[in-house]
């Protein structure tokens, strides 16, 4: 079994930076797929980045060029560098894992795909 556990949320001002961490225990996960998702209030969890087990990475377009999805492998960590926060980004961010890899969007976008979840971790972005 996987545990993920989710820190480094918080109140930030528009136009700053958050680094949000995702710890596993339980199992090795560099042979794994690695996610961050979000939900804002009345709305769906929506994809925003992955780092694939080989290294590479995809984003979501609302992010793309602000946030970096990043792991570090000893640590049985990942991460996300969110900079240039706006009030939008404002959400639940949950890390989310899957024994496999996806190359197209059309998978690794879907949050019922990941086996294992964390709690989330809530970001708060004040204009």
């Amino acid at each position: 079994q996987v545990q993920l556990v989710e820190s480094g949320g918080g109140l930030v001002q528009a136009g700053g930076s958050l680094r949000l961490s995702c710890a596993a225990s339980g199992r090795t996960l560099s042979s794994y797929a690695m996610a961050w998702f979000r939900q804002a209030p009345g709305k769906e969890r929506e994809f925003v980045a992955i780092r694939r087990s080989g290294g590479t990475t995809a984003y979501a377009d609302s992010v793309k060029g602000r946030f970096t999805i990043s792991r570090d492998n000893a640590k049985n960590t990942v991460y996300l560098q969110m900079n240039s926060l706006k009030p939008e980004d404002t959400a639940v961010y949950y890390c989310a894992a899957a024994p496999r890899d996806w190359s197209s969007s059309v998978y690794y976008t879907r949050a019922a795909l990941y086996d294992y979840w964390g709690q989330g971790t809530q970001v708060t972005v004040s204009s």
